[in-house]
């Protein structure tokens, strides 16, 4: 059952906001629903998807189809602007697990690229039928520009499905032990903290390991009209799993400021809460 205090935080926190849809899912350590807002409804998360690449090749290195030594090309027809650092460098083949840390710490666009080209479409798919996701997937390549033919976002999901994910992998049951290790590792670098995670002022270079007693680990998504952020916050033993999402219309006034000003407050509830 949800948690009326929490519950009627997260309502109170969105109301206001008509111009925005709203998906929130937190849950508690055991993996209960404490809050929850139209938690089922399927929503544009932006790079969030990208932790469905990540799951997906932490569980082929686990079982040895994959190594996280492996060298990869840049390939030039998946280059892409925006989020990363690797269109920077010099460097035109990283190792799989490099590309795995640039992914989970600045959503590398090129990096994810070049992982999904790896990977492959159906090796995805075949991941979420196995953790029964029916909501969220990833569901093309990082395009600079969509044109008509393209799939018109990048990926999508639910908060109920993200926040179960995030939930596993901090009980160690995500696929297995060693899979939820290895996202937590690659995860817990993650330097955009500027949603539900701006609440704990961490210094977003360097927040590994504790600071005042909590740590955290999550993924975001940021596009045109999009904010998302699914993470876990833990303090001493207690944790908190959420998925907070945020989608309007582009043609409406810039509502970015009103959302992260929500999803901080969201974010402060928590810090509490846990």
């Amino acid at each position: 059952m949800p948690s009326f205090a929490l519950q009627g935080f997260v309502e109170d926190a969105i109301s206001g906001t008509s111009n925005i849809a709203w998906a929130v899912c937190v849950r508690d350590s055991q993996g209960r629903e404490l809050a929850c807002v139209d938690h089922a409804a399927a929503m544009k998360i932006a790079s969030v998807g990208k932790l469905l690449l990540l799951i997906e090749v932490a569980r082929q290195c686990d079982v040895g189809d994959l190594a996280g030594t492996e060298l990869l090309f840049r390939d030039p027809a998946l280059a892409v602007a925006d989020s990363g650092i690797w269109q920077h460098l010099r460097t035109d083949r990283l190792p799989v697990h490099d590309l795995c840390m640039l992914t989970a710490s600045v959503s590398d666009n090129v990096a994810a690229n070049i992982l999904l080209k790896r990977i492959g479409f159906q090796r995805l798919d075949d991941l979420r039928a196995a953790l029964g996701l029916t909501s969220t997937a990833l569901l093309d390549y990082v395009r600079q520009e969509r044109g008509p033919d393209d799939v018109p976002t990048l990926s999508t999901g639910s908060a109920v499905e993200l926040s179960s994910l995030m939930t596993r992998i901090a009980r160690n049951s995500l696929i297995s032990q060693a899979v939820s290790e290895q996202l937590r590792t690659w995860l817990t670098t993650g330097v955009d903290l500027s949603m539900v995670a701006s609440a704990f002022n961490f210094d977003p270079l360097a927040h590994v390991g504790s600071d005042r007693g909590y740590s955290i680990y999550n993924k975001t998504g940021t596009d045109t009209g999009i904010r998302a952020d699914v993470g876990t916050v833990c303090r001493n033993r207690n944790s908190l799993s959420y998925a907070v999402i945020a989608n309007w219309e582009a043609p409406e006034p810039d509502l970015r400021d009103t959302v992260l000003v929500t999803m901080n407050t969201i974010g402060k509830r928590l810090r509490e809460f846990v």
